[in-house]
């Protein structure tokens, strides 16, 4: 693999996960982690951040999701951070605002290289709902939570309206996919490392 792309593998007593990430893709992916609602919420991850994605992953789902999702996730996050590299030329920040129907997310993301997380606006009780029967509301945070301290990024989500469960998951990730488009791009206008610092 060549450009602004990672290949990681990770491999415990509870999972088993293989991903490759090209950043500079088209948005193409090939998901497979044995739970369904979260192969959507990939596909649409990588079809909204122009990002190609193939992750083959698997695990104790007989006792619950929440192992496999979240070492894909932070898998994910890893992948993302070695893959933006020195983050030269790099827009930093994005920000999108997403509806899907009655439901409205909105993120922004700083390739910061400082983990952090702000997640608001889930209506009470989504934390317990099952989406898919397989995927449970509580993973949509710690998904996004692995992927920014894995990744090294700074994420604000926010959920400003949604009633149905589905919609508000996929607002949410389609919102997080389309501010971390922006933020990944390259920027013709900038030299070197987009912070006073000099290093991200």
């Amino acid at each position: 693999m060549s450009g602004r792309t990672a290949s990681k593998t990770r491999r415990t007593s509870e999972s088993s996960v293989d991903l490759e990430i090209d950043l500079d893709g088209t948005g193409r992916s090939s998901i497979d982690t044995t739970v369904p609602f979260f192969d959507h919420m990939l596909t649409a991850f990588a079809k909204h951040s122009l990002t190609d994605l193939t992750v083959r992953a698997s695990g104790d789902t007989n006792i619950d999701a929440h192992h496999t999702v979240e070492d894909v996730s932070i898998v994910l996050g890893t992948a993302i951070r070695e893959a933006l590299g020195d983050k030269a030329g790099i827009s930093r920040y994005g920000d999108a605002l997403v509806p899907l129907d009655e439901a409205l997310a909105q993120a922004v993301v700083d390739i910061s290289g400082r983990p952090y997380l702000v997640h608001t606006g889930e209506p009470a009780g989504f934390e317990h709902h099952l989406i898919g029967g397989h995927f449970t509301g509580s993973l949509v945070r710690h998904t996004f939570e692995a992927i920014a301290f894995n990744g090294g990024l700074t994420v604000h989500v926010r959920v400003l309206a949604g009633r149905d469960p589905h919609h508000i998951a996929e607002a949410e990730y389609k919102a997080l996919a389309r501010a971390f488009r922006r933020a990944k791009s390259l920027d013709p206008l900038i030299e070197g490392i987009p912070s006073t610092k000099g290093a991200l």
